[in-house]
């Protein structure tokens, strides 16, 4: 996900503050501020931008507290827990309490015994695929929108509002005729996303649609609704389920830098584990609806489990959601990194949670292959020099820090046999606070799969940070924001 959208300044006094430390890591304190003239036309005007952005606000705060008061409640209780925390596990010279090496091997029957017993979700059958980048991501959408007959469920952080976003809105729209199509998109992630433009410029003629959900409901018969945003907490999910019978998840949203600028992955899901990814779809639908919460109450309709399919493995599905407590992810990042023996990679673009860079700094002083491949020049100067600061650390552990030769957007780790892919950045954010959706695995031939698809082609395409090209004259400052975000 990229982080807030930098142009804030022209937000009102009152609301910056909150806004700029609460979702940096949900929109994009972006380093293109300085668009080009051809560029502009990706986005929406500063006077209009500034109007949504009001609403959006109010959307995300008034009236997140009357249709979702337990949430606003709970979510606000784990931001005053966790954001303190944060700054107590990012200044102590070494975990607080040392935890011991679990005995189970991530990768073995025994592991995934391990994470049953901790509470993580169980194993569900599902046939797992990768899709790389845009080209393969994108096409995988068209070819499922060209087959699906009955329903469409896209769920987003992001819905841009660029040629791209469009495109596909168009797709929708038409696919509307003859299918049920719904899209849910984080209210103030696609709002902060309207205001700045991608890199590459827009056709000749584009003018952005000031409002994408006015745009999908104009003239069709998609369904759309916004996230809320209490405390400008961000549901940073990316999920599409077509005919209830294959869903993609992973690390992209809807538009131009995604199709075309970022690398990034999204996996492909088929067989049992779709009806459980369904029923989550269609519980944040319900509570994204005008009852809010209060839709929670009623019994959900019934969902059709689709059956076993040939090729299919066991996958976890794990969460990050502060109003009911879940931090799956996580509880089963550490316990992976606390276990592992031989190796730990790991590729993501914001690295600033403290807890998990500790672990880390443990585990490669023991001697395991501890690797991270970062992005040469990502979409927020303080997160890229929070990542120095964290790269830093973890070198002179004996870790070695990889920077990938443009921005790399994907969230993956392998641990010995253990592999995870989803939405979630190694932030205080995604690990605490923001809705977040992982998949994980440990099935040997996907996650070899996992290994050569994304990871060693990177490692070959990237170059290994030096101790001291971490070193830079804001890296305090960074530091202390970033373990916020």
């Amino acid at each position: 996900m990229p982080p807030l959208r930098h142009r804030i300044a022209s937000l009102p006094t009152l609301v910056v503050p909150p806004l700029a430390l609460l979702c940096a890591s949900c929109a994009s304190l972006h380093r293109n501020a300085d668009q080009s003239d051809e560029m502009r036309p990706q986005a929406v005007d500063p006077l209009t931008g500034t109007g949504q952005l009001a609403v959006s606000a109010f959307r995300s705060t008034g009236m997140a507290a009357v249709r979702q008061p337990f949430t606003t409640i709970r979510t606000g209780l784990a931001v005053l827990w966790h954001r303190p925390r944060e700054i107590v596990t990012g200044n102590v010279p070494a975990e607080i309490i040392p935890q011991p090496q679990p005995t189970e091997i991530p990768g073995t029957p025994e592991f995934d015994k391990l994470l049953d017993s901790k509470g993580i979700p169980l194993q569900e059958q599902g046939k797992v695929s990768f899709l790389v980048d845009g080209r393969e991501f994108f096409g995988e959408v068209d070819r499922q929108l060209a087959s699906t007959k009955k329903t469409v469920d896209v769920q987003v952080f992001i819905y841009d509002n660029d040629d791209i976003a469009v495109r596909y809105s168009d797709l929708f729209k038409q696919k509307s005729q003859e299918a049920k199509v719904r899209v849910l998109f984080d209210d103030l992630g696609s709002t902060f996303a309207h205001r700045a433009a991608p890199e590459t410029p827009a056709p000749a003629g584009f003018t952005p649609p000031a409002d994408i959900a006015s745009y999908l409901k104009s003239g069709s018969e998609v369904r759309v609704r916004r996230t809320m945003n209490p405390w400008l907490i961000c549901d940073h999910t990316k999920l599409l389920i077509f005919d209830r019978r294959t869903a993609i998840l992973g690390g992209m949203n809807i538009g131009r830098e995604y199709y075309s600028e970022w690398h990034d992955l999204m996996v492909k899901v088929e067989g049992p584990a779709v009806g459980s990814l369904t029923k989550q779809f269609n519980r944040a639908w319900r509570k994204a609806g005008p009852f809010g919460d209060f839709a929670l109450f009623r019994k959900p309709g019934e969902v059709q489990r689709p059956e076993k399919i040939p090729d299919g493995i066991p996958v976890r599905l794990m969460r990050t959601d502060a109003a009911r407590g879940q931090r799956h992810i996580l509880n089963a990042s550490l316990l992976a990194i606390r276990a592992a023996r031989k190796r730990i990679w790991i590729e993501n673009p914001y690295f600033a949670h403290d807890e998990t860079a500790l672990a880390l700094a443990a585990a490669a002083r023991r001697g395991v292959d501890v690797r991270v491949i970062l992005p040469a020049r990502g979409d927020s100067t303080i997160m890229d020099v929070g990542n120095l600061a964290t790269a830093r650390d973890l070198i002179n552990a004996g870790a070695k820090i990889y920077r990938y030769p443009r921005m790399t957007h994907m969230k993956v780790m392998i641990c010995d046999g253990w592999a995870q892919v989803g939405s979630a950045n190694l932030d205080t954010l995604s690990m605490r606070i923001n809705r977040e959706l992982n998949l994980a695995f440990s099935d040997p031939a996907t996650v070899k799969a996992l290994e050569n698809r994304v990871f060693l082609p990177d490692f070959r395409a990237s170059k290994t940070i030096r101790v001291e090209e971490t070193a830079s004259p804001i890296a305090p400052i960074a530091e202390a924001v970033a373990d916020q975000l």
